[in-house]
């Protein structure tokens, strides 16, 4: 039985903040309360409440802000000596890195906030730290070393349960699940979390689970006009609280499922907003995924096919360079399906440059 969702990193003066409170008024009441607790000299109080601004920031895609907010609730809370504001406070950092394309960093950063959080007895953020490495490795797409990871913060939500939690692992596992082929198992898994979610009142969990839906109801299915209105559904919630980067996604998977669709000239119109949004909040993995729908879809339209091959081949740097694994397979599935050459590898260029 799960209760009703809550938002841990709203802490001290900010608890009676909603998991669903809209990130604007998050970051009035939360700078407000930071200035507050500034004034009266407490430390502790403004780490936490600097989280909250922190927070709020990044997932408003306000990067440089956010950075400087989680870095200044670190030093506060450890001036305070309160090894757990540390800790959350290095989460924050790992998820902004993990946002920003800084694998390496985020996972630092995370492993760090784990250590710090099982020295505080802090239950919660310690799980939050591993639940973020577990992600990091899924977006990486290294998916042996943290499926059982995810697999066993799944449980242990469950235990505890911890509704928002059970939902991110849920749709963590479905997502690998998705990827790797098996669209009924990913499809059981977003649909149980959507239902946790919206008995929980998890606005932003539910708005990533219908995402998930949308996504198998779109490749298994071919059913574009039920993706498009769980997307619609979705979108609904990003706007009401300001997610700015679930809304970025939501429109790249819209551009999936009109791509899919052979809808091109639809695809390209909402891959360029997507693009446009990620590159507004500095998203790396975002603004190259959104890069590839788009490269595709103009090559639909009856592009140039040398200057998509080039494109082509840039992307995959690109997204090799983020730390992405599975980055090159994407792309010459790309090339695969609009007919194009595979890309020489290392020796095969080698050998024509020797031609040559």
């Amino acid at each position: 039985m799960y209760g009703k969702a809550f938002a841990p990193e709203y802490q001290g003066a900010l608890t009676t903040l909603s998991v669903n409170s809209s990130l604007t008024d998050v970051l009035a009441a939360g700078t407000e309360q930071l200035h507050a607790a500034e004034r009266a000299g407490a430390r502790a109080e403004a780490a936490r409440s600097g989280l909250a601004v922190a927070e709020a920031h990044r997932r408003l895609g306000q990067v440089a802000d956010a950075d400087r907010a989680w870095k200044a609730s670190y030093r506060t809370a450890r001036d305070a000596g309160d090894t757990g504001a540390m800790a959350w406070a290095l989460w924050s950092g790992g998820t902004l890195a993990r946002q920003r394309g800084a694998f390496p960093l985020a996972w630092r950063l995370l492993r760090l906030a784990a250590e710090l959080g099982g020295q505080a007895g802090d239950v919660v953020v310690r799980g939050y730290s591993l639940a973020g490495m577990a992600e990091t490795g899924r977006i990486q797409g290294d998916y042996a070393a943290v499926t059982t990871l995810h697999e066993q913060l799944l449980a242990e939500a469950r235990k505890r349960g911890e509704a928002r939690h059970t939902v991110w692992a849920l749709e963590g596992i479905a997502q690998i699940h998705r990827n790797t082929g098996a669209y009924d198992t990913a499809y059981a898994m977003f649909e149980e979390a959507a239902g946790i979610a919206a008995r929980a009142e998890d606005r932003r969990g539910h708005a990533w689970a219908l995402r998930g839906l949308a996504d198998i109801v779109s490749v298994r299915d071919g059913d574009v006009d039920r993706a498009l209105e769980l997307l619609s559904e979705a979108e609904v919630s990003c706007r009401a609280m300001k997610l700015s980067g679930a809304l970025a996604y939501n429109h790249k998977m819209r551009g999936n499922v009109l791509y899919r669709a052979g809808r091109y000239e639809q695809a390209r119109g909402v891959y360029t907003q997507a693009l446009a949004e990620f590159e507004a909040m500095s998203e790396p993995r975002g603004r190259a995924l959104s890069r590839l729908g788009l490269v595709k879809s103009l090559a639909r339209l009856g592009r140039d096919r040398a200057e998509t091959a080039a494109d082509l081949a840039e992307l995959a740097q690109v997204l090799e360079g983020i730390g992405l694994r599975h980055a090159r397979q994407m792309v010459e599935r790309a090339r695969a399906e609009l007919g194009l050459a595979p890309e020489p590898g290392p020796a095969e260029a080698m050998d024509a440059g020797a031609a040559r």
